[in-house]
């Protein structure tokens, strides 16, 4: 049974570009857990409270439930949920899974393949950390969950759906004129930018093509801050800044919250900004709560 091919074909509800992260955020979760307790099973009640907090750090601004995943998940093949009346999920409602000591864990197949196949436990990581999520929300994510996981290896796997193009950072980059286009950070190392990269606006991995117009430059301080839905961009390519976010430092106010508002630095003339359908799929998807009001001057 080739695993990797049925973590990529999860079944879930996909419309426009629709983020449902639920059943991998759950697997990764579930993951963790088996490093630390191959043997032991997710108490629906023990682990709420857990899945609820990835759900609201890193799914879709919209309110959703765990209970959803830990159900749905056995119609993919590598979930199982017993109760405390024997095997079988009582459904996906919240109060018959609290009710029945609903206890979910991988597949017995899929956890004898684990233990026969200890680097499949990486591969398999890696792959919905992929296909999901971006690569620069994939180490808090894997600290999130409990996952130890190796350097990648630098091997393509069979069940990615495309392959990136290398040329986007340099594209992206050059168009900017290698300043983040929310601060205008410009540092170099001699001849070569750091702290600088390339930021999906929608992300490759729900769709997002590796081109200039769903490109931006930013630090990575902002690029972060922008794939966690601090920060986005409007319809009048000014930034935004979520109402959500708290920091009472300098620091804060000065590289954050001092940012509503403001223009986007670039594009260079002769270059496409952003494309309205991929700023409107970050706001939509990825930007968290009401944006504040733009920063008074002075």
């Amino acid at each position: 049974m080739d695993w990797l091919e049925r973590m990529a074909r999860l079944r879930q509800w996909t419309r426009s570009g629709t983020r449902a992260p639920h059943k991998p955020l759950l697997l990764l979760y579930a993951l963790g857990r088996f490093q630390e307790d191959a043997g032991g099973g997710l108490r629906y009640t023990a682990v709420e409270q857990d899945l609820q907090r990835l759900l609201i750090e890193y799914g879709p601004p919209r309110r959703t439930t765990p209970a959803y995943p830990f159900h749905h998940l056995v119609g993919d093949g590598v979930w199982e949920v017993r109760t405390d009346r024997g095997p079988g999920s009582p459904g996906s409602g919240v109060r018959d899974l609290r009710d029945t000591g609903a206890t979910g864990r991988l597949a017995p197949d899929l956890r004898a393949a684990l233990r026969r196949e200890p680097e499949l436990l990486g591969r398999i990581a890696r792959l919905l950390l992929d296909l999901h999520f971006p690569s620069s929300l994939h180490g808090e994510l894997c600290e999130a969950v409990g996952l130890a996981l190796e350097p990648a290896e630098a091997e393509p796997l069979a069940a990615a759906r495309r392959q990136r193009d290398p040329r986007m950072r340099e594209r992206v980059l050059t168009a900017y004129e290698y300043r983040c286009a929310f601060c205008g950070y410009d540092g170099r190392i001699g001849a070569v930018p750091v702290g600088l990269e390339a930021a999906h606006v929608r992300w490759w991995a729900f769709g997002g093509p590796d081109e200039t117009e769903n490109g931006l430059c930013l630090c990575a301080l902002h690029h972060k801050l922008f794939d966690k839905g601090v920060l986005g961009v409007g319809d009048d390519h000014r930034i935004l800044v979520s109402q959500r976010f708290v920091g009472h430092s300098p620091a804060a106010r000065e590289h954050v919250i001092a940012l509503a508002g403001r223009p986007l630095i670039g594009p260079q003339p002769g270059t496409r900004p952003v494309a309205a359908a991929h700023r409107a799929w970050h706001a939509r998807e990825v930007f968290h709560g009401e944006p504040r009001p733009a920063a008074a001057a002075g």
